[in-house]
């Protein structure tokens, strides 16, 4: 973690000094101050806000106007670190011009520094397209969550040698394409340290052992906020969601029972004020 500014040159070079990568989730203002405040190097806005925030059961219907909407959010708690725009199902897949405008409008209209999309040898010459418009790009291999009904569910990538392989090409064409940071997500432990050890740009990991040159975690299930579905490579390093809700719960009591709002918590008036008031009210 670093004090001043990060830049994409920073995080490329991490790797190189073997100095490990952290990356959080943010979806909002608050968590966009909190991420900053902790020293994190990137800042995800994932379409993951689709099951995190909004309550639905996939990233499949995030649009591009939700997207722009949270990021831009977070863009005003994070200063120091890299926002990552995540780029929504459909809004890469129909084309290169469609790419490189989505993703435009992600830097253009939310303020991320980058963007990020699903997908390897199959999409590298959208993210070389997108590159060469000047937008940085974060690939995403492995679990791929937009695509997850056609890899068969929310599973484990790369479990034998041909679907590993697969994976290591991915992020080869991916580094090739110009991609200057690739998300593992779901895969083998050795996998993600084969995956490090074949491409020179930091490879983020989530579910892919301690042998990638950096971490990313959903920040709703590492402090344990959300916990409608904690996947196996989340570590809760606390659990507030009880505590938040014993904190309404208290509060619903002392309501009850008239013991909030305290004289503490209320504004006062004056005895002449008052009675002046009450004078005008016997007078009607």
């Amino acid at each position: 973690m670093t004090d001043s500014k990060v830049t994409i040159q920073k995080i490329i070079q991490a790797k190189k000094k073997g100095r490990k990568l952290v990356m959080v989730t943010a979806y909002d203002y608050p968590f966009g101050l909190i991420a900053d405040e902790a020293g994190v190097d990137m800042v995800l806005v994932g379409d993951s806000l689709a099951m995190v925030v909004l309550g639905l059961d996939s990233t499949v219907p995030v649009t591009m106007e939700m997207m722009i909407h949270h990021i831009k959010a977070v863009v005003r708690g994070c200063k120091r670190p890299i926002v990552v725009g995540d780029m929504p199902f459909m809004s890469y897949n129909t084309g290169i011009r469609d790419a490189v405008i989505n993703a435009g409008r992600l830097m253009k209209e939310g303020g991320c520094d980058c963007v990020k999309l699903e997908g390897g040898v199959d999409f590298a010459q959208v993210v070389q397209a997108i590159v060469k418009a000047g937008i940085p790009v974060q690939g995403h291999v492995g679990l791929t969550p937009q695509t997850a009904s056609a890899l068969g569910g929310f599973k484990m990538q790369g479990k034998d040698a041909t679907a590993a392989r697969k994976i290591i090409d991915d992020v080869k064409a991916l580094e090739a394409a110009g991609a200057f940071s690739i998300v593992a997500e779901a895969v083998p432990a050795p996998l993600g340290t084969l995956l490090a050890e074949s491409v020179s740009v930091p490879i983020i990991g989530i579910g892919a052992g301690a042998g990638v040159d950096g971490q990313v975690l959903v920040t709703h299930d590492m402090i344990g906020l959300f916990d409608r579905f904690v996947p196996k490579f989340v570590k809760q390093y606390e659990k507030v969601r009880p505590l938040i809700i014993d904190a309404i719960k208290a509060y619903g009591q002392d309501v009850q029972a008239s013991k909030f709002p305290a004289p503490e918590h209320s504004f006062g008036m004056s005895e002449e004020a008052l009675a002046a008031l009450k004078a005008s009210l016997e007078e009607k």
